[in-house]
């Protein structure tokens, strides 16, 4: 008679959050140190959601390499404040990101004060773009890029980042019923204006077909 196998239960959720505070925690402190191994790997686990934090705000692949750079710098700064029990270190990580791209964003529109206001984009040239776009995914992202920055960010950080919305919340620095908020509007927004974008798109090519005839 073969003997039954046994189900050795893993640790409880409340154990293996510990743990994980006490990985955070330590890796805080090593990097806190200067040690070149616990930098490389906080870089290593980090990187990926500061850069697309950063690209998905700011759009320009260069500017956004440079704002995961500034990120960098704050975190080795401020590495030692860092507390394992209020956020993971991704998390954290994330949230000195997104204010680094807010306050670049604020600037940029500080500096843009007083300029003359660009016309309105002619809706004929918006659907040709839309035609040399090519495919739902580019404008999908293309949606998503002309959302507001707070709408865009958690939208990333929820849908892409598979971020929770208690962590989006901690890294917004505003309650849950915020973000699910913002998510709600981004997400209507998008639904909208994918489907105005739909309709623009016949009825263009109704309106070609009928020249042609």
């Amino acid at each position: 008679m073969r003997p039954k196998l046994r189900v050795i239960p893993g640790p409880p959720s409340d154990a293996r959050q510990r743990d994980a505070q006490g990985d955070d925690r330590a890796l805080a402190k090593a990097v806190a140190r200067g040690e070149r191994a616990a930098i490389a790997e906080l870089t290593r686990r980090c990187l990926p959601v500061v850069y697309s934090i950063a690209r998905r705000l700011i759009n320009e692949g260069a500017e956004a390499e440079d704002l995961a750079q500034e990120t960098f710098v704050k975190v080795w700064r401020a590495i030692d404040r860092y507390d394992a029990e209020r956020a993971r270190l991704e998390t954290w990580v994330a949230r000195i990101a997104t204010n680094v791209c807010l306050d670049r964003l604020r600037k940029r529109r500080e500096a843009t004060l007083g300029e003359d206001v660009p016309e309105p984009p002619d809706p004929a040239a918006r659907a040709d773009a839309l035609l040399e776009a090519g495919g739902s995914a580019d404008r999908v992202r293309q949606a998503v890029g002309r959302l507001p920055e707070r709408q865009r960010l958690a939208l990333e950080l929820c849908s892409f980042q598979d971020h929770t919305n208690i962590e989006v919340a901690n890294i917004l620095g505003v309650s849950v019923e915020a973000v699910e908020s913002l998510l709600a509007r981004a997400r209507r927004t998008l639904k909208q204006e994918l489907l105005d974008e739909s309709r623009d798109l016949i009825d263009g090519l109704a309106g070609a077909h009928g020249g042609e005839s």
